[in-house]
């Protein structure tokens, strides 16, 4: 499982021309799921995001959580964290879970997210999405379990 995380003070995603998810300061999260992930890799996920201390404190160092500053989560899917391009010229994506276990994997994860009692909003599973943000910093990290 990977997720591409970014600080943000907004962030919102759209599909077919409607907002469908939309936050103010929080964390984008742009989650894959690959073949084997489960749900303690989801969990494992799930609770170093929401209390990685990425927001800074009043000395301007990064110290607070996005629990600690009430923020918010924006979790979209993304299929393409999957894609291998070590080779070629077209990324393959052999190691993709399929659509069904995604999808169980990806919902999974915004409910353990969410037990935390932070507002968690999402994109759609599998839909075409467009994602606006404002990017802290920039503030950007990769992750992977």
């Amino acid at each position: 499982m990977k997720a591409v995380i970014q600080r943000v003070t907004s962030a919102s995603v759209t599909v077919e021309g409607s907002i469908v998810g939309r936050i103010g300061q929080g964390i984008l999260v742009l989650l894959g799921v690959d073949k084997g992930d489960d749900e303690t890799k989801a969990d494992w996920l799930a609770e170093k995001i929401i209390n990685l201390r990425i927001f800074s404190d009043e000395g301007g160092k990064m110290n607070r959580s996005v629990i600690d500053i009430g923020g918010s989560l924006l979790v979209v899917s993304q299929f393409t964290l999957a894609g291998n391009c070590s080779k070629g010229k077209r990324p393959s994506f052999d190691t993709a879970a399929p659509a069904e276990e995604g999808r169980r994997l990806y919902e999974y994860f915004v409910a353990a997210a969410g037990r935390a009692g932070l507002p968690v909003e999402t994109g759609i599973f599998q839909a075409d999405m467009q994602v606006a943000l404002v990017n802290d910093g920039p503030v950007t990290f990769i992750l992977e379990r």
